[in-house]
């Protein structure tokens, strides 16, 4: 077990990375099925909001601090994260550790094409990564019956032992934590938008950006009517509610 830090409610792992692989190693080699969820600002904010959305997260395995704001909160808390693990940054580490472990790999997600754009790349890099299937259902605000059962058969018949998810947060972690009674036992993380930057296809903050925190500008600057509302509307909201849990404490 790991320790974890309340943020809004939602349980954020505090874990290193170093940590997080060998865990994730023995639970693909003992065949268990594990959940991981990567929370930036924006996905704590919809757990505060919705429980259904909480729910997921803290019955989700790991709960990955994505982006500083989070980092900075546990420790105006006073109860620090160790490190902030992105969805960016672990996705080319678990491509790397799958190709180094002979673990297989399942693309499940994004935008038509981005999938194999990305099966492309990764096997530039591996040449020996085994990539058993990709499968891109179609854009839905909630999945029908029909679509949800082709999603689970897809990955169910591939019998990967890592299912990569880029459904957008919270909606992928939704998905793994309503169908985790029917899905084949592996590692599920829902990745988010790292597929598009890791298959080239969308560019990442400076390191300078990264480091301040100011990722967040580089996306909206990037795709300000995507990003517009989290970003201006949702975000800010993020410091007062941080301020009122720190001092509802004492």
């Amino acid at each position: 077990m790991h320790h974890r830090v309340n943020i809004l409610g939602t349980q954020v792992s505090s874990i290193t990375t170093s940590d997080l692989f060998s865990d994730f190693k023995a639970a693909i080699q003992n065949k268990k099925l594990i959940q991981v969820a990567i929370t930036p600002v924006n996905s704590i904010l919809a757990a505060h909001k919705n429980p259904q959305v909480q729910a997921a997260y803290n019955t989700s395995h790991y709960v990955l601090c994505d982006g500083m704001p989070v980092k900075w909160a546990s420790t105006f808390l006073n109860t620090p994260i160790v490190e902030r693990i992105t969805g960016l940054d672990l996705l080319p580490s678990l491509v790397a550790f799958a190709a180094n472990e002979k673990f297989s790999l399942f693309l499940l997600g994004a935008s038509p094409g981005v999938g194999e754009k990305l099966k492309e790349v990764i096997l530039q890099q591996y040449p020996n990564c085994k990539i058993v299937g990709i499968y891109v259902p179609p854009f839905m605000p909630v999945f029908d019956a029909t679509e949800n059962k082709k999603m689970v058969d897809a990955v169910n018949a591939a019998t990967p032992d890592i299912v990569l998810i880029s459904l957008t947060a919270p909606k992928q972690d939704l998905w793994i934590t309503q169908n985790k009674a029917q899905l084949h036992p592996a590692l599920y993380v829902g990745i988010g938008g790292a597929f598009e930057v890791m298959a080239g296809l969308a560019k990442r903050a400076p390191k300078w950006m990264q480091g301040a925190g100011l990722e967040w500008l580089f996306r909206l600057i990037q795709e300000p009517k995507r990003m517009y509302r989290r970003y201006l509307i949702e975000a800010p909201l993020f410091i007062p509610l941080i301020l009122r849990q720190k001092f509802s404490r004492k």
